[in-house]
């Protein structure tokens, strides 16, 4: 799953009849002027200037203004662009109508374990979670959709009245179309707005999270995602995501800083034991990552070069748990060849790295870890009978010797 930003957000909801502002990105400042002369909208309207990133907070950290012309808008780009925040440097900037409106609502849909939960309120903005009592909810069951006789139920149920009731419904029921149909995971609009005298609504502002591996579906994904971590997704990232877009099983990976034990893990439960016990002994990690499902060991592959290209390094942790499924020697093939190029790029030097693993063929997986001794890898390599999380232990006591 994977966040993207505002603008593209955009670009779904019109695709799907959600209505939403006026708008454009810019990278520079001296691009308003010249495209003032072929969007009206920019001279006629009111305008609102956000950083066009992946940062939490916008507003307080003084990366939205508001009630702007065009004139105020290229000064508060201009001071916005090139600015660095939370290690992020702000390259580009949204420029957007803003909308009169009478009332802020807040709509969502997001996916739970029985199927997606529809969620409204009459309490919308910045005040929602002074007013969480006020949200209603729908439930609807995998392969299903909304009827309109339940989404009108809805809107009532959440103080919606009259003809505002059916408007509601409407709106509602297109965005759950946007919802199933572009594979997503949550779209929060926070705050869906109305300008009571046209009935015009509009999705001021969204978050939207989608199903990254369901890329291939949707020729028209043309954006890149944003981290869950305030930053922008790195290369390396972006290419494990695209590779875990297309195979079967699974890969993940995300970067951290300042930690100098990498992790290989196999399967979230390793990945999570793996983290918790280098943080219990006050050392810090390099990186998330983990294979599972059974993936192709060229994917493998390609995952532990990422996992050895982090700098400063001293330990890589590799394996997991007993496997069910997973063939322990196909993978442990794909991280070999992995370590191997590794470390003809000159990368792995003073590295320790640490095995621990079970399940199908792990003897001749194991083994094969174990040759890697004789080609200079300093490796450590335990089977099932050493307790998961020991290696890490063993890993920060070898420094001590």
């Amino acid at each position: 799953m994977a966040k993207i930003l505002e603008s593209p957000a955009m670009k779904l909801f019109e695709k799907w009849g959600v209505p939403v502002p006026s708008h454009l990105v810019i990278s520079s400042a001296e691009q308003l002027s010249t495209l003032s002369q072929v969007n009206k909208w920019l001279t006629e309207s009111t305008l609102v200037v956000k950083a066009h990133e992946a940062i939490g907070g916008r507003f307080k950290l003084g990366l939205v203004k508001l009630n702007l012309d065009l004139n105020g808008a290229i000064q508060a780009a201009k001071e916005m662009l090139g600015k660095r925040v939370q290690e992020i440097s702000i390259s580009q900037a949204l420029v957007a109508e803003m909308l009169d409106h009478d009332e802020e609502y807040y709509l969502c849909v997001r996916s739970i374990r029985e199927g997606a939960e529809i969620l409204l309120s009459k309490h919308g903005g910045v005040e929602i979670e002074d007013h969480w009592e006020t949200v209603k909810r729908l439930v609807v069951p995998i392969d299903s959709t909304p009827s309109h006789a339940q989404l009108i139920e809805l809107a009532h149920q959440a103080g919606f009245e009259s003809d505002l009731a059916e408007r509601v419904a409407k709106i509602t029921n297109r965005v759950f179309l946007c919802y199933d149909n572009e594979d997503a995971i949550s779209i929060e609009i926070n705050p869906l707005v109305i300008a009571k005298k046209a009935m015009r609504f509009a999705a001021l502002d969204a978050v939207v999270e989608l199903d990254m591996t369901a890329k291939f579906r949707h020729p028209d994904w043309s954006f890149t995602p944003v981290s869950e971590f305030g930053r922008p997704l790195t290369p390396d990232e972006l290419a494990i995501m695209e590779i875990d877009a297309r195979i079967k099983g699974s890969l993940k990976f995300v970067q951290a800083t300042d930690g100098d034990i990498a992790l290989l893990p196999a399967g979230g439960g390793a990945s999570v034991f793996y983290a918790d016990a280098v943080i219990a002994l006050g050392r810090r990690i390099a990186n998330y990552a983990e294979y599972s499902g059974d993936p192709p060991d060229w994917a493998v592959e390609a995952l532990t070069e990422k996992v050895c290209s982090l700098p400063n390094i001293k330990h890589l942790i590799i394996g997991g748990a007993i496997a069910n499924f997973t063939d322990v020697k196909a993978t442990f093939n794909g991280i070999i060849n992995g370590l191997r190029k590794a470390k003809a790029q000159g990368k792995l030097q003073g590295v320790k790295i640490w095995v621990r693993r079970g399940g199908p063929n792990e003897e001749q997986g194991l083994d094969a870890m174990r040759q890697l001794r004789h080609e200079g890898f300093d490796i450590h390599v335990f089977d099932r009978y050493t307790p998961l999380t020991s290696i890490v232990d063993k890993a920060i006591q070898s420094e001590k010797n």
